[in-house]
């Protein structure tokens, strides 16, 4: 498949990228600052979400669309108009764990307890996954990952969920990059999650 990847360069963007190649796919890896590589199978592009235009030219001729950024940092509207000049007809968004919930009608985020400086990317991410869930336009699906995300392995071995935050049995709700890229292509190859959220952990 011909998959493009927005933030590319970014912790879970370079992941995504990785195993897209992994499984043999082409990916156009747009940022603001091209990447370097020796990869034929990756054409890096600059292109900023703040311009509409650009960004639809960047990712015109793919299949798919993955959005990996922050959420604080972008006008998720204007990404959204970028990606539909596109005509690229499938967008999965790399969203965050704050909007899930710990029991039904208990959203994390909502908590006393959830931490003051997580909050300037965690509730525009719940903005984003609202606002999404009203777009009509594009085959979107939003992958939310664990409450503990970063570098790990690759074991291939995770739950997916769909509103309710995972825990494992040691109690930690976590996933790695890696394992998120996982279930991310798994995803895209065998779509599962038509305009809808889900989840993913250990």
């Amino acid at each position: 498949m011909h998959i493009a990847i927005v933030g590319a360069s970014g912790n879970a963007g370079q992941r995504i990228v990785a195993e897209a190649r992994r499984r043999g796919h082409s990916v156009t890896a747009v940022a603001r600052h091209v990447g370097t590589g020796t990869d034929a199978g990756v054409t890096w592009k600059t292109a900023d979400l703040a311009d509409p235009d650009a960004m639809a030219a960047a990712l015109a001729g793919n299949q798919v669309v993955v959005l990996s950024v922050r959420f604080g940092d972008t006008n998720f509207e204007t990404a959204l108009d970028g990606v539909r000049r596109s005509g690229v007809p499938r967008l999965l968004v790399v969203g965050g764990a704050a909007s899930l919930e710990i029991a039904p009608g208990k959203v994390l985020l909502d908590q006393p307890d959830f931490p003051d400086f997580i909050k300037p990317e965690a509730t525009p991410a719940r903005a984003a996954l609202d606002r999404l869930r009203g777009e009509t336009e594009l085959d979107w699906a939003f992958l939310s990952p664990s409450m503990m995300f970063g570098p790990g392995e690759r074991t291939g071995t995770f739950r997916l969920g769909t509103d309710m935050l995972l825990t494992a049995a040691d109690g930690q709700s976590h996933i790695s990059y890696e394992d998120y890229a996982v279930a991310l292509l798994d995803e895209i190859e065998q779509p599962r999650h038509s305009r809808a959220r889900f989840t993913v952990g250990y």
